[in-house]
Parts: structure tokens; sequence; C-alpha cells
């Protein structure tokens, strides 16, 4: 009677232990897109990252820096949000436009870039006021 009651314990504790790591998992894979935020406001700043000169130079110049973009974007709080992308989409943008766009966060194990914002990705572009 007693082994089943250890055996019983035995699975729970299994099922806890793997549930945890199941956790952990997850949330070390997906940090970025757990920890992302929704950004509204108006675009301040959209530079193109990539120089003319140096993608002229190359013929050999991967895409991801040929579109990649450093975004800077004030909210209703006077809070300016930056983060870079490779998003195509950001080409078009202008300053004073507005825009809602998610961040994703490096994960704190990124020692370099822990704590900022990458892959801004544009959801809504309009005229502001409207």
């Amino acid at each position: 009677m007693s082994s089943l009651r250890f055996m019983k314990k035995l699975i729970k504790v299994f099922i806890g232990v793997g549930l945890l790591i199941g956790a952990a998992v997850i949330t070390v894979q997906y940090y970025s897109y757990i920890f992302a935020k929704m950004v509204v406001g108006e675009v301040i700043r959209v530079e193109h990252v990539t120089q003319a000169e140096a993608v002229i130079a190359s013929r050999t110049t991967p895409s991801y820096l040929l579109f990649s973009y450093a975004i800077a974007i004030r909210d209703s709080h006077g809070i300016i949000h930056t983060a870079s992308s490779e998003d195509r989409q950001w080409a078009v943008v202008s300053v004073g436009q507005c825009a809602r766009a998610k961040f994703f966060l490096y994960p704190p194990w990124h020692l370099y870039k822990g704590g900022t914002y990458f892959g801004a990705r544009l959801e809504e572009l309009r005229e502001c006021g409207k």
C-alpha cells in the first residue's frame, strides 16, 4: 500500500519537474516574443543604416544589411522608443507620421544587446491626427 502512494508521489514529482523544464525551455526559446512591447506614437526618426557607398562597392552585400533601419518613435507620454529592424516596410515611413509597431526585446543573456529592442515590426502607419 505504501509503495503505491510512493509511486503516485513520484509520478507527481516527475510531472511537476517536466512542466517546470517545459516552461523554462519555452521562455528561453520565445523570450523576445513573450516580452515584446507595442509602441504607438509619432515617428521622429527613421535612418537607413547601411551607407550607399558600401552597398555600391560590394556586389555581395547580404539583404539584411541592405534593409537595415534604426527607428525612433515618441509615444503620448513623451518617451522615445528606439529599435533596429530589417523590415523593408520602414523604407516608406517618413518623419512626422504616426505608427504602431511591435518592438522585440533582446534576452538578457545577449550580454552586449540585452535590454535593447530589435526587429521593429511596422503594424500600422497613418498621418498623425487622423
